[in-house]
């Protein structure tokens, strides 16, 4: 015998279709046991999965439990609004028509409502980054055992810091872009680890919509003779794209990436948790500008966008958000 229980998966952090963060929800699971949550999780494999549980805190307009492939968390980022986002397309009704609040084993987490749907059903959604529970400069070992895992070098590593706020973040602000994309990570090496890495776009980064190295983003190597040879027609047909791509715009002010090894997706995607440590860390720090973007999962396929903002509040991590599959899905009963 099995119960059903309404189910969406929406995709957090994505201004384009399928380039976000996935997210499995189930609704009123109040009737489901850890052991249960834990192995749809770990079954339906998508960074977390959450469930909707009464709020024990008056205050709450809804409750949830998160829970990675391996573990339950206290806290995350493209959940939260994954949450939301399912919440109201469910017809949820918060107390504030411009701000929910939403009660997680962390706490109390403010959400607001950036921008309401068009017909896509495409909601812009931010999260009030919660305290750091713990920060300040990594450990010298912690820090070579990061930068060892990740072949970096000590000059690829402007800044380093304990991001921790749910998940167990190390992160690291590296020299550019360049740096953050080229990065082959070792597993085995960084098994233990839960690290994340940001870098500015600068000149010299790759502003491109899929990652290639840097030496391919030019036809020809700079300082030859190769290089003041006129273009031909063959030039330009086969160059157009990479010249196109050398003089727009970079996709975002940072590029970031989030490692955990230990999990079934040891890369994730999008990550909200992560970006509003390096938030708290960075615009505080001087770092970075009170406002920015950030792109992330390039090297996995995606293309991830994350507004960033520091206001009297505290700091806030947005983002568009999107229902994909809405169904029933069964748990046997027990």
């Amino acid at each position: 015998m099995s119960r059903t229980f309404p189910y969406q998966q929406v995709d957090v952090f994505a201004p384009t279709p399928f380039n976000g963060n996935g997210l499995a929800v189930v609704f009123a699971a109040e009737g489901l046991s850890t052991d249960q949550m834990q192995d749809f999780a770990r079954w339906i494999n998508q960074s977390e999965t959450i469930f909707f549980v009464p709020p024990s805190d008056s205050r709450a307009d809804y409750a949830i439990r998160i829970f990675a492939p391996s573990t339950e968390l206290p806290f995350a980022g493209h959940p939260t609004l994954g949450a939301a986002h399912a919440w109201l397309e469910a017809g949820g009704q918060p107390a504030n028509p411009e701000q929910l609040i939403q009660e997680c084993p962390a706490g109390l987490i403010d959400v607001r409502i950036e921008r309401e749907p068009s017909n896509t059903h495409l909601r812009r959604l931010a999260f009030l980054a919660p305290p750091l529970t713990r920060s300040g400069p990594l450990e010298e070992d912690i820090l070579q055992w990061a930068m060892g895992g990740l072949g970096l070098q000590p000059e690829d590593v402007i800044a380093h810091q304990w991001l921790v706020n749910g998940p167990n973040h190390v992160g690291l602000m590296l020299r550019d872009a360049d740096v953050v994309l080229s990065i082959e990570p070792d597993w085995v090496a960084l098994e233990g680890l839960e690290v994340g890495v940001i870098g500015p776009y600068t000149a010299a980064s790759i502003p491109m919509g899929s990652w290639q190295s840097r030496e391919s983003v030019l036809p020809r190597l700079a300082g030859t003779r190769e290089e003041l040879r006129p273009l031909d027609a063959s030039d330009l047909q086969r160059s157009e794209e990479r010249f196109a791509a050398v003089v727009v715009q970079p996709p975002a002010d940072f590029e970031a990436r989030a490692f955990v090894p230990s999990e079934f997706i040891p890369e994730d995607p999008a990550t909200g948790s992560l970006n509003a440590g390096f938030g708290q860390w960075l615009t505080e720090a001087a770092l970075a500008p009170q406002r920015y973007t950030v792109r992330q999962g390039t090297r996995v396929g995606r293309a991830a966008i994350l507004h960033v903002e520091h206001d009297e509040a505290g700091v806030w991590v947005g983002g568009d958000v999107v229902t994909r599959i809405e169904g029933h899905v069964s748990f046997d009963a027990k």
